[in-house]
């Protein structure tokens, strides 16, 4: 039996919404043509369509608003496998939002696939009509009720889309899928749907109050191929990490710093993850901190593995550093029976609920290593006292950074501590 690209998961969409029988028809078109959900790439954007991520079991990506167009022809043009199917889903708001990406993508004509689930509204925010919204459908007292929206559908082509469909939801879009999907080149799909909490209810209302109609356009054009020329690497000139001490690991680590915005967080990190490359293993490390950057938590996770490490993601950490309250209440969800805590004296009472002797381990780390020294303190404690890595790893990767010399005083300080 040919596997769909969408798991048994329960849409996330509200009763009677248009985007779950458009999903519906995606998968059903590519199941019946036959193609992989591993041969799919789908790059969803922000709003209700960006729902969809959890659902699907191909390759996603999940982009900025309006942005799902740009990351879409981003992968067509490095994607070695010319047979993957690249499909981005946008909103009428994503749509409009990023039209200047979209029509790039139709002038190049690179082989894609841009769906347009257009319900006439921002249905994530209340409502607000949109640049697809229908003149009738527009509340007469607001300023733009008068103006046309855009003909997508039109300017897609004249733009040089190879394959251009507009239909309304409550037919059966799977043909205009496969189609779609299996024109060389640009391709773009409209569908009108129902947004039954700020829109229309019913098939009807959208033919009623709709300014355009249905349409199937072709443009026959080359294939437009990205131009690829082998040029000077990103990576010429980062110094390598060399491979100096070894660390008596031999299976898989996973560390979880936390502590607040400005506290060096994100360096401490990538000091332990250089740390572990400089011992001999495979590292990775990401960061998670909120959009105002300076202010609220921030999170480092590094893992460290004598093993290829093939996926990043941290439930439940091996060990948890944290050294501020802002981390503390980031992180204390995934805190598991077994996790090794490490903490700043001053998050020592709380965290004794959580995680108790002995595997809560409390020292003033900020005396040692000050506000921003704090984590890098912690994390060379927990080696000096564990031995998972040399601690001469961690001075080694310390040397590679600018500010390598003041932090070399604090591994210093904390090693004698």
């Amino acid at each position: 039996m040919q596997e769909t690209i969408l798991n048994d998961l329960k849409m996330p969409y509200c009763p009677g919404c248009g985007h779950t029988v458009a999903n519906k028809s995606m998968s059903k078109a590519l199941a019946d043509m036959g193609v992989h959900p591993l041969d799919v790439i789908v790059v969803s954007d922000i709003g209700c369509t960006g729902l969809v991520d959890p659902l699907l079991t191909c390759h996603t990506i999940h982009g900025l608003h309006g942005r799902a167009v740009a990351l879409a022809m981003g992968i067509r043009m490095g994607l070695e496998h010319s047979d993957k199917k690249i499909i981005a889903l946008q909103g009428d708001g994503g749509a409009t939002i990023g039209l200047q990406h979209l029509l790039e993508a139709a002038r190049h004509n690179l082989d894609l696939t841009l769906v347009v689930q257009n319900n006439m509204v921002y249905g994530m925010t209340g409502g607000q009509t949109s640049g697809l919204s229908s003149t009738e459908f527009k509340e007469p007292d607001r300023p733009e009720s008068a103006v046309p929206g855009y003909d997508i559908c039109a300017l897609a082509q004249n733009a040089g889309a190879a394959y251009t469909a507009r239909t309304f939801i409550g037919t059966d879009t799977a043909e205009l899928w496969k189609e779609a999907l299996s024109t060389p080149g640009f391709s773009l799909i409209e569908i009108v749907e129902m947004c039954p909490a700020y829109g229309m209810r019913k098939v009807q209302e959208l033919h009623d109050t709709a300014d355009y109609e249905s349409v199937v356009t072709r443009n026959p054009r080359a294939v437009g191929l990205p131009h690829k020329a082998i040029g000077r690497s990103l990576l010429d000139g980062l110094k390598p990490i060399e491979h100096t001490c070894e660390a008596p690991l031999d299976g898989r680590l996973e560390i979880i710093v936390a502590g607040s915005a400005g506290e060096a967080i994100q360096s401490a990190g990538d000091l332990l993850s250089t740390a572990g490359i400089t011992a001999g293993l495979s590292a990775t490390k990401k960061g998670d901190y909120p959009i105002t950057i300076g202010t609220g938590f921030s999170v480092a996770e590094v893992i460290l593995s004598r093993q290829p490490i093939h996926y990043t993601g941290i439930d439940c950490p091996d060990i948890m550093i944290v050294i501020s309250q802002d981390g503390l209440d980031k992180v204390r969800s995934r805190i598991g029976e077994h996790t090794l805590v490490i903490a700043d004296a001053k998050l020592g009472p709380e965290l004794e609920e959580l995680a108790g002797p002995p595997n809560l381990v409390t020292r003033d780390f900020r005396k040692t290593g000050g506000s921003k020294g704090a984590a890098l303190a912690a994390i060379a404690h927990w080696l000096q006292d564990n031995g998972f890595l040399p601690i001469e790893a961690l001075v080694e990767a310390a040397s590679r950074h600018k500010h390598g010399d003041k932090m070399k005083v604090i591994i210093d300080k904390a090693v004698a501590a």
